[in-house]
C-alpha cells in the first residue's frame, strides 16, 4: 500500500507545504556553507572562492532558478566558470546530461562515470554535499517564525499535505524535532514522485481544484501548482517571516472563502517573481 492509498481527507480543503526553504529555514545554510564550498573544493577553485560563492547563492536561492535541481545547478555554475575562470574538463558532456536526463540523481551520476571523468567529480561532490548537510549543527536547523502558529490555524479546517522534494528522514526528523508533524495529514517527499505529480495523486482524494493551496519558495513550486491547476501562495525568501504571517492572517482568509483565485493570487504571484528578479 502507497502512502497515498493510507491518506484519506478530512476537510473540504487542504493546504500542500514544502519543507526546505518554505517551512524550514534550511536552504540558505545549505547552499552557503555545503553545496558552494564543496564545488570550490572539489573543482579547487579556491583561486576565485569569493565571486564564485556568491554567484553560486544568486542562481540557487535569489533568482528564478531558485531550487533548481543540485545537478542542473552545478553544470550551470561550471559552465560560468568554464568561460570566466578556468576551463573545466567534461562540461559539455555534464551540460547536455543535466538537461535531457530523466532522472537527476547520485545513482545516475554513477552510471554516466565510464564515459567522463566530470561525472566522477560531480558524484563526489554530490556525496561530499551530503555528509556536509548532514553534520550542520541541529540547532541551527529550524522553522521560519509563525509556521507552528500558521499550522495551527490552517489545520482547524484544512488538511495539511507536505509536498517536498527532501529526503523523507530529514524532513520527518525536522518537522518531528519541531512538534510539526501532529498537523501533517500526509506528507510526500522524494521517494513519492515530483511535487506536480503528488498534487495530482492528493487532488484524487476528492478534492476540487479551487481547494488546494500550494504554499512554496521556488519557481518549482508555483509550476507544480500550475500543472495541477491549484492555486499557489509564495513564501518569500529574505521575507519569509512576514510571509507566514500574510498566510495566517489574510491569504488562509480568503482561500477558505474561495476569494484566494484571480487579482489576489496574481498580486502575490506579481510580489513573488519580483521578489527573484
Amino acid at each position: 500500500m502507497s502512502k497515498f492509498d493510507e491518506y484519506s481527507k478530512k476537510n473540504k480543503k487542504i493546504v500542500c507545504i514544502d519543507s526546505d526553504g518554505c517551512a524550514m529555514d534550511t536552504m540558505n545554510i545549505k547552499h552557503i556553507r555545503c553545496f558552494g564550498p564543496c564545488m570550490v573544493k572539489e573543482w579547487e577553485l579556491s583561486q576565485w572562492e569569493s565571486e564564485i560563492l556568491e554567484r553560486w547563492n544568486e542562481i540557487n536561492l535569489y533568482s528564478m532558478t531558485r531550487g533548481i535541481n543540485r545537478f542542473k545547478g552545478l553544470a550551470m555554475m561550471l559552465c560560468e566558470i568554464n568561460e570566466k575562470y578556468r576551463p573545466i574538463d567534461g562540461i559539455k558532456a555534464l551540460k547536455t546530461w543535466a538537461e535531457e536526463a530523466p532522472e537527476l540523481s547520485n545513482s545516475a551520476v554513477q552510471k554516466m562515470m565510464t564515459e567522463d571523468d566530470i561525472f566522477r567529480k560531480a558524484l563526489n561532490w554530490s556525496k561530499a554535499v551530503n555528509v556536509s548537510i548532514g553534520n550542520l549543527p541541529k540547532e541551527e536547523i529550524k522553522p521560519f517564525e509563525g509556521v507552528k502558529e500558521a499550522f495551527e490555524k490552517i489545520h482547524e479546517r484544512c488538511d495539511i499535505a507536505v509536498v517536498s522534494s527532501a529526503n523523507r528522514e530529514a524532513v520527518v526528523a525536522e518537522w518531528e524535532r519541531f512538534g510539526l508533524l501532529p498537523y501533517v495529514d500526509i506528507l510526500c517527499t522524494q521517494d513519492m514522485g515530483s511535487k506536480a505529480f503528488c498534487i495530482g495523486e492528493i487532488l484524487k482524494k476528492g478534492f476540487e481544484t479551487k481547494d488546494v493551496l500550494m504554499c512554496g519558495d521556488a519557481p518549482g513550486d508555483e509550476a507544480a501548482a500550475a500543472e495541477n491547476e491549484v492555486s499557489f501562495y509564495p513564501i518569500l525568501v529574505n521575507h519569509e517571516n512576514k510571509s507566514w504571517k500574510r498566510l495566517k492572517d489574510e491569504a488562509l482568509e480568503k482561500f477558505l472563502e474561495d476569494a484566494y483565485e484571480g487579482n489576489y493570487q496574481k498580486k502575490m504571484i506579481e510580489e513573488f517573481r519580483e521578489n527573484l528578479k
